[in-house]
């Protein structure tokens, strides 16, 4: 089978590899549809992702057809669309015993630690699969992973209906934060510094788009808020300037939810933690947040609705991973297409 493999940072091959066989009854053999390039493909292509290990086939967006499936799989048969979870957990661990597994000691990410799914087949168990609507259309259930990591952050801001969320940034991820902060009934301002993701934003539901670059969003948030600041603030540009920006806009018993991996300090003072008794959360992957994102695109009201810009075929990967690399301004997702 083929399979797109990155070797070093900025070697890409797409190679021929043994087609994976199921060796546990709970396995699940799928057969690979689509496959989203997310930024931190991105980061292992370039040999900047911390976390990965390499060689590595990268690809943790997926959705596939199950073409087999062992003997003690229960709840998936031959045929079945699905989209695959892509964690590992121990189950035993502090995180894992408080339903936390995504952050578990031992975690296992499809793609990152472990090869992923940006290959013709691939093998994994039951339970990091779930099934969807056969009559959605690939490119749609294909975003059933970062809707995930929307959901996350805005479940672990506590957003609820008629919050008002500030979120930074409005590429792919700020987006999918936007539509499930809307799903929850808030209140969204979005940031950004490009004009056409801004009024992409806008189309997919903000309340409000500012541009960071010639706005000033502290004035901007005191007007929408009336002095209040804004209940929730989810960080998705994750720079040190961005976070701290969240501590001066953020209402007093609000909540910080900051989805990056940037090592830099920010200059952070204890003052406004504590004296508006402020949360400050990460936001990881996901936990648990899989069946919700279904049961919303099973129902429709998840629609990537202009998300997917670009689409290439396998054989074109490396144009695919270049023309993301080149045209950052205009790709919000691009989709790997397999046969």
């Amino acid at each position: 089978m083929k399979a797109v493999q990155v070797r070093k940072a900025r070697d890409l091959v797409l190679q021929e590899m043994d087609k994976p066989k199921i060796s546990n009854s709970t396995d699940v053999l799928v057969k690979v549809k689509r496959v989203g390039i997310c930024g931190s493909d991105m980061h292992i292509y370039h040999g900047t992702n911390p976390l990965a290990t390499l060689p590595r086939v990268v690809g943790h967006e997926v959705a596939g057809e199950v073409e087999e499936i062992g003997q003690g799989v229960t709840g998936i048969k031959v045929g079945d669309h699905v989209v695959i979870e892509p964690i590992k957990y121990c189950g035993k661990c502090y995180a894992c015993r408080k339903g936390r597994q995504n952050v578990c000691e031992t975690l296992s990410v499809f793609g990152v630690h472990e090869d992923g799914g940006m290959r013709e087949w691939c093998v994994l168990p039951e339970k990091q699969l779930h099934v969807v609507d056969p009559d959605l259309a690939w490119d749609e259930i294909v975003l059933a992973e970062p809707y995930t990591i929307g959901a996350q952050a805005v479940w672990r801001g506590d957003v609820e209906e008629d919050d008002t969320v500030l979120i930074q940034g409005a590429g792919p991820i700020g987006v999918c934060i936007l539509k499930m902060a809307k799903l929850q009934g808030a209140s969204v301002m979005i940031t950004d510094l490009s004009d056409e993701r801004l009024k992409f934003a806008e189309e997919c539901g903000a309340d409000i788009t500012v541009h960071a670059g010639n706005e000033d969003v502290r004035q901007r948030v005191e007007e929408w808020t009336k002095g209040e600041g804004a209940n929730v603030v989810i960080d998705a540009v994750c720079l040190p300037m961005t976070f701290e920006l969240s501590f001066e806009v953020v209402s007093t018993a609000g909540s910080i939810v900051v989805l990056g991996f940037d090592e830099r300090p920010a200059s952070i003072s204890q003052l406004p933690i504590t004296k508006k008794e402020v949360s400050v959360k990460g936001s990881r992957l996901q936990t648990n947040q899989f069946p919700k994102v279904v049961k919303l695109l099973n129902e429709g009201r998840l629609r990537h609705e202009g998300l997917v810009t670009h689409t290439f075929s396998l054989d074109d990967v490396q144009e695919a991973f270049d023309f993301v690399e080149s045209h950052p301004e205009q790709v919000r997702k691009a989709i790997i297409v397999f046969n």
